[in-house]
């Protein structure tokens, strides 16, 4: 069966390839397996495993074979290791005990171990390769190494393989290379420019083993042999969107060091997901086997993609994974690592077939189940009144199911409210029994089920296309950079941002949810972080918002765009609440940069606010005229109070200019706004005021070194400024503590420093005077974006 397979597979490439390449992939003779890494958990786990299913299946073939296991360790402390190793392995299910223990028995007699650290190792190993060949008589075919070491490793190896380790008399050299290819576009280049004086890119085999998975490879072959049934619904005007999944339970405990440089984005979706999203969107090649085709279609599909931003995209990380970084690398109690562990990333292809259709690329650790799939929902066009059970009222959709999960196996499903999908590949059945599982939302006895007739691990396929070498399924240098040049401006817009933390496993349940909005991604629930020391402490039952503490006062604190919203539906809760009891909405601004997010938010959002029966005041106004641009009210009528529909009546600016004179003390603009203010709301209290907080830590318009005392009698007062203009006029004390609710936020990095500063310092409304602020009967809630928490 193994030899069969690997006949067709080297006939298939060959078909691809050009003449040069196909006399090449089918020349016999001695083959050199050097394994770099030798000894290595990856060799361990798959790669001996993969290389011993290739001897096997070549058992009877007209190639012999030398398998070396190359490390850094000296031969005496690895030889141990690497025998242990390579009894291990296991033997195909179609094969015989006896034939298996024969095989064991010659692939271990053909293996052994080498330190491969410097040149002379490397050259001591070529003339070792070159000694067998002349006194065995036997003809070379080529030589494999494998680099299973860490990346910054490749250019040495590959230039040490490339001086002194080539192969002469035409037999070919192929260089297989784990990933990262890379952490971001200009490391790709840099890489790839230095592997590029050493190898030619056909020598090359970058290795994603997302490619060998059975049921990823077989998606462009589907997609070819179904083209009648797929062609007229494979668009936007039916597919609703497709979903690419990677969902792990495992934590990353022991690769820390690896995985708090690169986070989840890197080490899947960059590589595995983007992948599975070329197969699924791409049109599909003429000649499947044609890897110019296949490449260039990618690239086609590359180039249409729209960019990703930070608002394609949502982070997380599982609640231990602090401590575990702490733990690893050895960092302080106070270390904070933002690597998420957790991303979904919402892309758009903006072509003809795929315009609008949303594709969601989801993976992460610690989550509920092992599994992945990706799915093709499709538009179902059929409303069912009654007979809700029946085939049509079901979800429409395709599954490329890639293993585990409730399934277990893989599998391509097809939900029978579609088509039946053919049936050409000799190595696929179609499945008529079925258990009782459910598959995305329908039993399996909804769908028509095809898996391959013999279950193979994703490196033993590749290693096979690799000896075969057939490069369908392997990165070429084009399509990698393509790759990054998506994936690293993202990485850049998130760089510094804080991921959402959750607690791991069942105990996540709907906080990692996200909702499409659009061209846009965010989390459909909203938790909030409290502090650096309460990361993660949210309530998963209900997802309510924890309220944490700050100078003793309620404190909320989320991502930027989270915190306006939920400021905006706490203001707008406020004033329907206040409407419903008085009638009336009293509502003091304060001017800068920062609120305006909130009014863009309102505007935006919120049409059901009650702007009717809402009365606008002002916090403070610099003492210009206000059709300048430096007024507070300029700003705060472009952004907000033009936009709603509020009577002119209820919008109260402050009189800073009267007499055609500027904040004229005798001409009293300040008792003006102090008896409408009396005159208009209820005991000269406002419902709801909202404040900011200077770098200085003034508040309002009141700054450090202010007479406090002296505005003590004042509801409105006129005040100085250090900063140009310096004249101001601002709600004193008097009137922001007699509110109902008052508001201070505070956003950005910037405001860090203050904030550290803040939690410190004991009240001293003349040094700093937002400390002032104390409502007598109200509420203080303190907004805090996690820029300004936590810095």
């Amino acid at each position: 069966m193994l030899v069969t397979v690997l006949v067709l597979l080297v006939t298939l490439c060959a078909l691809g390839g050009t003449a040069e390449e196909r006399q090449e992939a089918q020349r016999p003779g001695h083959v050199s397996v050097v394994i770099l890494g030798g000894t290595g958990d990856l060799a361990k786990k798959y790669l001996w495993q993969g290389f011993f299913q290739l001897y096997a299946s070549q058992a009877s073939s007209a190639n012999t074979f030398s398998f070396y296991g190359g490390g850094l360790s000296p031969a005496d402390s690895a030889k141990p290791v690497f025998f242990e190793i390579l009894k291990a392995v296991s033997c195909p299910k179609d094969l015989s005990q006896e034939r298996c223990a024969v095989l064991k028995e010659q692939f271990l007699r053909l293996s052994q171990y080498r330190q491969l650290k410097t040149l002379e190792d490397y050259q001591g190993l070529a003339k070792h390769v070159e000694q067998q060949l002349q006194e065995e008589g036997m003809t070379e075919a080529g030589r494999l190494f494998y680099l299973s070491v860490p990346a910054f490793a490749y250019a040495d190896i590959a230039e040490k393989i490339n001086s002194s380790c080539r192969p002469a008399g035409g037999a070919w050299l192929r260089v297989v290379l784990e990933k990262p290819f890379g952490h971001d576009l200009p490391s790709a280049q840099a890489l790839a420019a230095q592997l590029g004086t050493a190898l030619k890119d056909e020598e090359m085999y970058r290795i994603d083993h997302y490619l060998g998975k059975q049921v990823v490879s077989r998606i462009l072959p589907f997609r070819k042999e179904n083209k009648d049934s797929l062609d007229p619904i494979w668009n936007k005007h039916h597919i609703e969107r497709i979903e690419i999944v990677l969902k792990e339970t495992l934590d990353v405990k022991g690769r820390i060091p690896f995985y708090d440089q690169y986070g989840v984005i890197r080490d899947v979706l960059q590589n595995h997901l983007t992948e599975v999203l070329m197969l699924l969107t791409m049109t599909p090649p003429v000649n499947v086997s044609s890897i110019q085709e296949v490449q260039q279609n990618k690239l086609e599909i590359f180039s249409s993609l729209l960019p990703l931003g930070k608002n394609q995209a949502v982070i997380g990380q599982y609640q231990a994974y602090k401590a575990e970084v702490q733990k690893e690398l050895n960092k302080t109690q106070d270390h904070v690592s933002l690597t998420p562990t957790f991303a979904a990333v919402l892309a758009h292809v903006a072509d003809a077939r795929y315009e609008g259709v949303p594709i969601l690329l989801t993976s992460g650790k610690m989550l509920d189940e092992r599994v992945g799939y990706a799915r093709i929902l499709f538009k179902n066009d059929i409303f069912c009144l009654q007979s809700q059970d029946s085939v049509h009222c079901k979800p429409k959709q395709i599954v490329f199911h890639f293993g585990h999960g409730s399934l277990q196996y893989p599998a391509i499903l097809v939900s029978k409210n579609l088509f039946k999908p053919v049936q050409t590949d000799a190595g696929w059945k179609e499945v008529t029994e079925h258990a009782n599982v459910s598959v995305l939302g329908l039993p399996l006895s909804d769908y028509y089920v095809q898996t391959p007739k013999v279950q193979r691990e994703a490196y033993a396929e590749l290693i096979s296309h690799i000896f075969a070498g057939c490069k369908n399924n392997f990165i070429s240098t084009e399509n990698l950079l393509a790759s990054w040049s998506l994936w690293t401006p993202l990485l850049s817009s998130l760089k510094g941002s804080f991921p959402r933390v959750y607690p791991g496993g069942a105990d996540n349940g709907g906080m990692l949810d996200v909702q499409l909005k659009g061209n846009e991604i965010s989390f459909n629930s909203k938790v909030v972080i409290i502090s650096p020391d309460q990361v993660g402490r949210s309530s998963t039952d209900g997802f309510q918002v924890m309220q944490g503490k700050f100078r003793s006062a309620e404190m909320v604190s989320a991502w930027a765009e989270e915190l306006v919203e939920r400021l905006a539906a706490d203001l707008q809760e406020a004033a329907e609440a206040a409407v419903r009891k008085e009638g009336v909405f009293h509502l003091a601004l304060s001017g800068g940069s920062t609120p305006i997010a909130l009014f863009h938010r309102l505007v935006l959002h919120h049409f059901s606010f009650p702007w009717r029966d809402t009365h606008v005041w002002m916090v403070d106004e610099r003492c210009v005229p206000l059709t300048e641009a430096e007024s507070n009210f300029h700003s705060l009528h472009d952004h907000l109070l033009q936009h709603v529909r509020i009577p002119y009546y209820n919008i109260h600016p402050m009189p800073v200019q009267l007499n055609q004179r500027l904040c004229v003390e005798e001409d009293g603009g300040a008792l003006l706004y102090e008896k409408e203010l009396g005159k208009l709301t209820n005991g000269s209290s406002f419902h709801f005021v909202l404040l900011g907080v200077g770098y200085d830590g003034h508040t309002a318009s009141l700054f450090p070194g202010s007479k406090v005392k002296e505005l003590r009698q004042s509801m409105v007062a006129l005040t100085e400024s250090p900063i140009k203009p310096h004249q101001r006029m601002s709600l004193t004390f008097n009137a922001i503590n007699q509110a109902h609710r008052v508001a201070l936020m505070v956003m950005g990095k910037g405001k860090h420093e203050l904030i550290t500063q803040l939690s410190r310092v004991k009240d001293d409304p003349e040094k700093w005077p937002v400390t002032g602020v104390k409502p007598t009967h109200g509420t203080l809630i303190w907004y805090i974006d996690y820029d300004a928490l936590i810095g």
